[in-house]
């Protein structure tokens, strides 16, 4: 039986980047809400994401290095078009890792220096993230309304991030913390739409493949099915806010498994426009890909790793669920 190698790493490389963003999103947006809340309320917000914020960040070492070692043909194509933002992704998250140690032990307004970097950190990590994100989606093109559409693709993946971190402080906090997290979430739940609606409009115009893909009626039709679950799912999560806002507590874990079925469904999309490209109408996964004897053996590694991480992620939210407590993580 012929295994086609190429195509198993294509989608464990996917699996692993939409794992990164589901769960270090959150606590990337938990991190740009900081400033937006008291001292108090800070201490809450960093007991949510301590036990799991740093093992969040595995997914995105997993994907990066499945692109590395299976596609080392498109690796040096899309990290060297993405050098400026990838750095500044890095410096963003080595500006959190550390505040976040380091805040635990600051005291008075040295803590409140830590508190405003881990915030930066997150933002940059995040905005970094988002222009990534278009300059890929729009094929490395230069100019300014390719920087501009970049600039606006930034903002709203923060937005995104900011919504999953919200509904992950609505599930995991009470009190006035969850009610202010309720209209951070409303917030951010606009920013999804902006988001999601440019990325959706700019693929197909920078594409004629993806536009074939999407628009070739009518034998797409059904493809119009996931624009519509998208659209169902974030009005749910409004309404489901809108009850919490007025004393509900039995749909608190609503509105993140919303925000998480969006961000599925819309990378969902994307990966079907973007396949079989690993580069988009460059370089396909098949092209870009390992000789099959060195993806056999790096198959071994991946099959070994990934269950180990999955293991451990579920025993650490098994671990620290329920609510948050001040003091939790220090």
């Amino acid at each position: 039986m012929n295994i086609d190698l190429p195509l198993i790493f294509a989608l464990l490389m996917g699996l692993a980047t939409l794992a990164y963003v589901v769960l270090d999103g959150y606590d990337l947006g938990v991190g740009m809400l900081m400033p937006a809340a008291d001292e108090g309320e800070q201490e809450l917000m960093v007991a949510s994401i301590g036990p799991f914020w740093d093992a969040n960040e595995t997914w995105l070492v997993l994907g990066v290095g499945i692109l590395l070692v299976a596609f080392p043909h498109a690796h040096g194509i899309i990290l060297g078009a993405l050098y400026l933002p990838v750095v500044a992704m890095l410096i963003g998250l080595m500006f959190r890792g550390v505040a976040f140690e380091f805040r635990v032990k600051a005291q008075g307004w040295h803590r409140e220096l830590w508190n405003w970097l881990f915030w930066f950190g997150s933002f940059l990590a995040s905005f970094a993230q988002g222009v990534m994100l278009a300059r890929y989606i729009t094929g490395f093109e230069s100019g300014f309304g390719y920087f501009l559409f970049s600039v606006i693709v930034g903002a709203g993946l923060c937005g995104g991030y900011v919504l999953m971190g919200a509904t992950w402080l609505v599930l995991k906090t009470e009190g006035s913390l969850q009610k202010k997290s309720i209209a951070w979430a409303e917030w951010g739940l606009l920013w999804v739409a902006l988001g999601v609606m440019m990325v959706s409009l700019a693929t197909p115009i920078v594409s004629e493949t993806v536009r074939l893909k999407w628009f070739d009626f009518p034998r797409t039709l059904a493809l119009m099915l996931l624009p519509g679950m998208c659209l169902a799912i974030g009005i749910t999560v409004w309404i489901s806010l809108r009850r919490l806002a007025r004393g509900a507590t039995r749909v608190e874990w609503l509105p993140f498994a919303g925000s998480v079925a969006i961000f599925t469904i819309a990378f969902a999309g994307l990966a079907y426009s973007l396949f079989p490209y690993v580069v988009i109408d460059r370089l396909t996964i098949w092209e870009a890909a390992s000789h099959p004897s060195a993806l056999k053996v790096i198959l071994v590694g991946v099959l070994v790793v990934v269950p180990l991480i999955i293991a451990y992620s579920a025993f650490s939210y098994r671990v620290f669920w329920g609510k948050a407590r001040t003091g939790m993580y220090d």
